[in-house]
């Protein structure tokens, strides 16, 4: 088992996430090792275009970064590549396997993270046995295919004001409105494009870093 465990895999600050086709043409490995060079502690592959065999060629590489950086990795639905890889984490969705059943195939020392939308959903991945769970989509997002439609602040601040669980804030967040939801609570923030499409990915995470720093004081 790595450093991390199940209960403190969100404590850090920004969640990044990989996406090759919005990578500006580099590789997913190439773009986590700029995230890794930049300070990172949190990768998650996210990777829904590729055959099983080419992801978990990736996902070996990463893994073997990340532990090196002292980062954790997280790995998006592929709970089969997780196992193989000796991740540290593991996220699903809503129509994924359900959390119970997923704890049966990853074992105990495995961080199984869950994305919710609503205070239904966020109270039954407790319920669930959950380790984490991300919220929102909070602003609109076009990383995925089966998007769901925004649901702003309202949900971010019921999790706040009424759930222990460990959290990430997902969907849409830029350098433009980071703060305002650092400001509202969320201590972990998960960004996609506005890093993997950044030319320069280690002055993008200085500059949101600052956002971050500034909105907690």
């Amino acid at each position: 088992m790595t450093a991390f465990t199940r209960k403190n895999i969100l404590d850090t600050d920004i969640y990044c996430l990989t996406a090759e086709k919005f990578s500006l043409g580099r590789s997913n490995v190439e773009v986590v090792r700029e995230m890794l060079g930049a300070g990172i502690k949190l990768v998650q592959y996210r990777e829904k275009e590729k055959k099983a065999g080419a992801k978990l060629e990736e996902c070996r590489i990463i893994r073997e970064m990340t532990r090196e950086a002292g980062a954790a990795f997280i790995v998006n639905d592929d709970i089969d590549i997780a196992i193989l890889v000796g991740a540290d984490g593991v996220h699903v969705g809503q129509e994924d396997l359900p959390v119970e059943e997923v704890r049966r195939l990853v074992g105990e020392d495995m961080a199984i993270g869950l994305s919710t939308h609503s205070p239904e959903q966020a109270l039954d991945a407790v319920r669930r046995g959950a380790d984490y769970i991300g919220v929102g989509p909070v602003f609109r997002t076009y990383t995925k295919d089966d998007v769901v439609d925004p649901v702003g602040f309202e949900y971010l601040d019921h999790v706040v004001a009424n759930h222990d669980i460990p959290f990430v804030a997902i969907g849409g967040i830029k350098e433009h409105n980071i703060g305002e939801v650092v400001r509202r609570g969320a201590r972990c923030v998960a960004l996609v494009t506005e890093i993997v499409g950044e030319k320069d990915i280690q002055a993008k995470i200085t500059a949101l870093r600052s956002k971050i720093e500034a909105a907690k004081e």
